[in-house]
């Protein structure tokens, strides 16, 4: 049986699994920036992005790791983190003259209350108009840090706090005092980003 000759090869992204071209062809046609937010393995990452014939353009970007050096105690992508990451976006984009966006979560699943929306939801609190529907949103118990600092307080009592949390007593902090320690490095970049 002949084989016909019109085969295309897809984008080499796309063969890759990296980019959906259908999703970002949409995001792209609506003329806004997109609060692109990606989570490694280790961070969580959120860029302002606007695409340009020549390239996509970069206007702001965040990082996870970047949290430290307004206090930060705590693992570097978790909820809290995320949250805190779209709190220095959203600030440093509305500092750029960006005061709306739509969010562009890549190929990850859109799941309720995951990550990528605390991240959205701590731009929306720094004052960036994003659209998000208010139940894929997380809790305000897991945006501060309670559910960590509950599980903390009964691996406590099983005795095995240092195995899981580690890296927190390493940084000098107490799983349990989580909320507080976010409370405290929220309304450090709050101060920070509206001062500078």
């Amino acid at each position: 049986m002949a084989k016909s000759g019109r085969y295309r090869v897809a984008f080499r992204r796309r063969r890759e699994g990296v980019t959906n071209y259908y999703k970002r062809r949409k995001l792209v046609l609506s003329g806004k920036p997109r609060l692109v937010v990606r989570i490694t393995n280790r961070y969580v990452i959120a860029q302002v992005v606007e695409a340009k014939p020549e390239g996509d353009l970069i206007i702001a970007s965040a990082h996870s790791g970047e949290l430290a050096k307004y206090g930060w105690k705590g693992g570097t992508k978790n909820t809290p983190a995320a949250y805190l990451v779209g709190l220095l976006i959203g600030l440093r984009a509305i500092r750029k003259g960006v005061h709306e966006a739509v969010l562009d979560i890549g190929l990850r699943r859109a799941t309720r209350g995951a990550r990528v929306f605390a991240t959205a939801k701590g731009a929306v609190d720094a004052g960036l108009n994003v659209p998000l529907g208010e139940e894929v949103l997380p809790s305000a118990d897991r945006i501060t840090g309670k559910h960590i600092s509950e599980y903390a307080q009964t691996l406590k009592e099983a005795g095995e706090l240092e195995r899981v949390f580690s890296k927190y007593i390493e940084r000098g902090l107490d799983p349990e005092d989580l909320p507080k320690n976010f409370e405290e490095v929220k309304n450090r970049i709050l101060e920070t980003l509206k001062e500078g």
